[in-house]
């Protein structure tokens, strides 16, 4: 079964760190490119990050440029996003998916930024 579990999200404080993890299963995971995605309260889904399978990164959120970085391990089948100088307004739900061939959206990580 192809599957994507992501992992590493909580509730921190302005300011904090927080790396979240998306692990792959079931499938050739080298080859494709990865991307994460947030989904905040009341609003739709939208991309943050992509990595190429050679590692080439883009974070697409201007408001994340500088304090998110995407990463990958092809040996792991993992894909990791790193967030630092966390604000309220990167609160939401973090997914994980691949492209081409979206795989179902899996239950994603909450991610909560407050004091």
């Amino acid at each position: 079964q192809q599957q994507l579990v992501e992992s590493g999200g909580g509730l921190v404080q302005p300011g904090g760190s927080l790396r979240l993890s998306c692990a792959a299963s079931g499938f050739t995971f080298s080859p494709y490119t990865m991307r994460w995605y947030r989904q905040a309260p009341g609003k739709a889904r939208e991309l943050v990050a992509s990595i190429s399978s050679v590692g080439g990164t883009s974070i697409y959120l201007d408001s994340m440029k500088g304090r998110f970085t995407i990463s990958r391990d092809n040996a792991k089948n993992m894909t990791y996003l790193q967030m630092n100088s966390l604000k309220p307004e990167d609160t939401g739900v973090y997914y994980c998916n691949r492209i081409p061939s979206l795989l179902p959206w899996g239950q994603g990580t909450r991610v909560t930024v407050s004091s």
